[in-house]
């Protein structure tokens, strides 16, 4: 089965679409199948009005530079058409899908969760994995060893690849079993399939520890624990 998702990241010109703040940028980076394919979307807009002194300093593009790019209105075909039936991942998705809904309202359209096939937030995913800690992208970065040296500014298509390497990074376990399956003989097909893997024939190292070991893992367990509100599904298990 083909799974196609893409990675989606906007600047605006302010913090609220309600406030009449517009959107000035959209990157997209499409990946199917867990790999990038190239295929890429990036759009300047002319938001029809100014940033605020805030967002300029974030994202440093000014009105002048924009003053002759294409309107929302002109693009959201080309937008949706490339959208279509992806899962979109973004970072702090209610902030972009909440200025592409109101974009969309402006042209009688309908909202951009009924034109994608589900939209997963990257931010909540991090704070599941990483509770009591920085989420922001800046922090995923230096946490995943993701290089993110030429993030100056901020800029919605180099945002976009950066979010595609933290994704992939965050995620690089849910399949490392049926890779390794696949490396020894099981082929595409049974890691496709995902149920047709045999995982009763995968041979699992077990390593011995020490009682100071195994203390200091208990106590990083409770750390866990207590950050995440008793959330953690082990307790929960056990």
């Amino acid at each position: 089965m083909t799974v196609r998702q893409v990675f989606l990241d906007t600047e605006t010109t302010g913090l609220s679409p309600e406030a009449g703040d517009r959107l000035i940028e959209i990157g997209c980076l499409e990946m199917v199948n867990r790999r990038l394919t190239g295929r890429n979307l990036h759009l300047y807009l002319n938001p029809e009005r100014s940033s605020t002194e805030d967002a300029f300093k974030v994202h440093g593009i000014s009105d002048e530079f924009l003053a002759d790019k294409p309107r929302f209105a002109e693009v959201a075909d080309e937008l949706l058409s490339y959208l279509a039936d992806a899962e979109l991942i973004i970072h702090n998705a209610p902030f972009d899908v909440g200025f592409i809904d109101a974009e969309l309202a402006r042209l009688s359209r309908g909202p951009l969760r009924e034109r994608v096939a589900r939209i997963t937030d990257s931010l909540l995913m991090a704070r599941e994995m990483f509770p009591g800690k920085s989420n922001s992208l800046d922090a995923l970065c230096r946490r995943l060893e993701v290089d993110n040296t030429e993030r100056t500014l901020h800029g919605a298509l180099l945002d976009a690849g950066l979010l595609a390497e933290v994704y992939v990074r965050m995620t690089r376990g849910q399949d490392s079993l049926v890779i390794d399956a696949v490396a020894a003989g099981g082929g595409p097909a049974a890691a496709a399939a995902g149920a047709a893997v045999d995982f009763a024939a995968l041979s699992l190292l077990a390593v011995d520890v020490s009682d100071h070991e195994r203390a200091a893992h208990e106590a990083v367990l409770a750390d866990l624990d207590k950050a995440s509100g008793g959330k953690t599904l082990w307790r929960r298990l056990a």
